[in-house]
């Protein structure tokens, strides 16, 4: 297994503390990322917020996605991001996605998650990920 910053939280998005709590989060020694109780809750943190991505700043589209999750402003390789995450996925990087499509939203999760830790989770953590994401989506 990783020894990824992101495999060890449970955060396989990276996705940074903020001063809120969500779903599933525990408390945890990293000071600048969150800790997640499960895999399945992390992964399920990174739809959640794609869905916010799209329902709040129209971010519909791999390439409006992933200029929000990592702007070349915080130090990231953003084009590289985007054409890795378009290419794993086979999702072009200006089709208009739906975030609540499982068959759209989970080649790109897997994708982004191959970018931010280097490895993959499995796909029992998928589907209980994508269970958790439906059941609370609000």
């Amino acid at each position: 297994m990783s020894n990824a910053r992101g495999i060890r939280n449970n955060n396989p998005g990276n996705i940074r503390k903020d001063g809120s709590v969500w779903r599933g989060e525990v408390a945890g020694p990293d000071k600048s990322f969150k800790t997640f109780e499960t895999m399945a809750w992390g992964i399920r943190a990174i739809y959640h917020l794609l869905n916010n991505y799209r329902l709040l700043y129209g971010c519909d589209t791999i390439e409006k996605m992933i200029r929000r999750w990592a702007p070349p402003e915080d130090g990231n390789d953003t084009e590289s991001y985007i054409s890795t995450v378009s290419n794993f996925s086979g999702v072009p990087r200006t089709s208009r996605l739906t975030t609540t499509n499982r068959s759209v939203m989970e080649p790109i999760v897997r994708a982004m998650i191959k970018v931010e830790t280097g490895t993959t989770v499995s796909a029992a953590e998928y589907n209980q990920a994508w269970e958790l994401f439906i059941k609370y989506k609000k």
